[in-house]
This record gives C-alpha cells, structure tokens and sequence, in this order.
C-alpha cells in the first residue's frame, strides 16, 4: 500500500480514480474539496492554516491513504508524507467531456440540478487550465509533479 496524491485538472478523473486506488489498497480516502472550503454563500476558501492542520489529521489517522484535488498549495502540505503521486494532465476537451458526464456529487451539491446548473461555470473553469497561474493551474501541477523525488507518474488519458 502507498500514500498517494492524485491532481489535476476539474473533470481530470481525480475522484474516480482515488476512489479506484482507495478501493484497491483499503486505503482512506480524502477529497480536498471537503477542507479547501468553508460553507458560506458564496463559498470562500478555507484559511490554509485550517486545512493544513485537517490534512495533519487525516494523515495521522490513517495508516494508509489517498488525498485528491486541484489545489497545488494543499497538496503541498501532504507531499512530504506521500509516495507516490499521479498528475491527471488530460486535454482540455477531455476534462470538459468528463464534467458533462459526471453523475452527481451530493458531498458538493445538494442535488443533480443544483450541479447542473454550476455546469457552465465549471466548463469554463477548466478551459482557463493552461492560462491560469494560480493553485489550481496546470503550471502549479507541474510545479508539484517535477519538484516531487518520490515514485510519479504522469497520465494524459484516462484509459
């Protein structure tokens, strides 16, 4: 069993496949979207400092382990404690493709319409991916992937 970091772009494939390795390895779980956001209108970041201590404790609790998410500065947090990371680095049109055809995600929404809805937001979203220069851009992803000495793998495809 290896400590995994999954990241990359939204509709990446992220969730389904640490939910995949999480399965396979009896392996915990954590989606970072359940630490990056506080529950307010709209929503805001959660102070790193918070999310910082939650990933500490989920970390700790939980001899084996798989964190996904697009957030190149909390990934950072758990990469020290990781062995292996896999960057999802698919095309645009793929990650696209794949947000139109998720099912329903009712730990972020609080039904298939409300999801639906954030649709178009979420498309473009991700197509801004390879300008971005945020924590959440594909240059801050491979920032993490090259600066990472431990096991990694690179994918640009989901099959």
């Amino acid at each position: 069993m290896v400590n995994t970091l999954v990241f990359g772009n939204s509709g990446s494939g992220k969730s389904t496949l640490a939910k995949k390795i999480s399965a396979e390895q009896n392996a915990a779980h954590l989606d970072l979207d359940t630490v990056a956001w506080q529950a307010t209108v709209p929503p805001t970041r959660t102070p790193i400092s918070e999310s910082k201590a939650k990933i500490g404790s989920f970390i700790e609790a939980n001899g084996h382990w798989v964190i996904e998410g697009c957030y190149a500065d909390l990934l950072a947090l758990a990469q020290g404690s990781a062995e292996k990371i896999i960057f999802l680095d698919l095309p645009v049109a793929d990650c696209i493709a794949n947000a139109r055809n998720r099912p329903w995600e009712p730990h972020k929404y609080e039904s298939k319409a409300a999801q639906d809805a954030n649709l178009a937001m979420l498309i473009d979203w991700i197509s801004q991916y390879p300008t971005r220069t945020d924590t959440f851009s594909r240059q801050a992803h491979l920032n993490l992937y090259e600066a990472f000495t431990g096991e990694k793998e690179q994918r640009r495809s989901n099959g």
